[in-house]
């Protein structure tokens, strides 16, 4: 047979076992990264949301924690944490 003479031989069963190991290895990490990106992202709604009727702390602290918390996971930087703290404390 001509395929096996002057195809692929041993050296291309090699390559086309390498390649698909990779292939598996890349779709696996890929769906594992996938699976992790969208559980931190539900949990970080989690986190914004507000708390229980029966925790006993009034909503301006509240605020300010979920600002603080905000600001600590970088997702507001220090200029807009002033301005926003700042307004939070003027209407209270």
């Amino acid at each position: 047979m001509m395929w096996y003479d002057g195809g692929w031989g041993w050296g291309g069963w090699f390559v086309m076992t390498v390649f698909m190991v990779l292939f598996w290895a890349v779709l696996i990490v890929g769906l594992i990264a996938l699976v992790r990106y969208l559980a931190g992202t539900r949990h970080h709604q989690q986190a914004d949301l507000p708390p229980p009727s029966g925790e006993g702390r009034s909503q301006d602290r509240r605020a300010e924690d979920l600002l603080a918390e905000r600001f600590a996971r970088g997702e507001i930087d220090d200029d807009e944490y002033k301005r926003r703290l700042g307004l939070l404390r003027e209407h209270r």
